[in-house]
């Protein structure tokens, strides 16, 4: 059985119960100092010690860069959400009115009275979508949510669209906005 070196010398009588206490004092003391970085003896140590300091301060940097990313985007958000609450026209009618949801890629309907329908068609009018609800508001309010968040806007339509080109054959047979499909 193999005693430290402290009950070797006690035993011995070279020391007493006074001393040991100071001893390992000292030691906790100066292991508590390495530790803090305050008693580094070894330059290699106090580089060590630096370097892995330095790495914490980017991890927190990076963090906090991460946490203002996101507090930014909820902003974003938020004024969206509330630009189109504000803004949006109330969908009430009998006319069906067809677009693409860009998100789910899928054909979508709102029921809408001849006014609006008329406006949607000439680009007056736009649809946006947050989360999963529809609204229908003016043109400059959807350029001012594009900015912000661009996958709102889903039905914008073109007045180029709406020209017959020049070489058309049917140019002169133009489409009635009423007629439904």
């Amino acid at each position: 059985m193999s005693k430290s070196l402290a009950e070797q010398l006690l035993g011995a009588g070279l020391v007493d119960e006074k001393k040991i206490k100071k001893a390992r004092q000292e030691k906790r003391q100066y292991k508590k100092k390495i530790k803090s970085g305050q008693a580094v003896e070894d330059n290699s140590q106090r580089l060590e010690l630096e370097r892995k300091r330095a790495e914490q301060r980017e991890r927190d940097r990076q963090l906090n860069l991460e946490r203002q990313a996101q507090a930014d985007e909820r902003a974003r958000m938020a004024q969206v959400l509330q630009m189109l609450q504000q803004s949006q026209l109330h969908t009430k009618g009998d006319i069906r009115f067809n677009f693409n949801d860009s998100r789910s890629n899928v054909i979508k309907s709102l029921y809408v009275d001849p006014t609006m329908q008329k406006h949607l068609a000439n680009g007056k009018l736009a649809i946006c979508a947050y989360e999963d609800s529809y609204y229908v508001v003016p043109v400059h309010v959807a350029d001012k949510v594009a900015e912000r968040y661009a996958a709102s806007v889903l039905f914008i339509a073109d007045a180029s669209e709406q020209e017959p080109d020049e070489d058309d054959p049917y140019k002169d047979y133009q489409i009635p906005d009423d007629l439904m499909w």
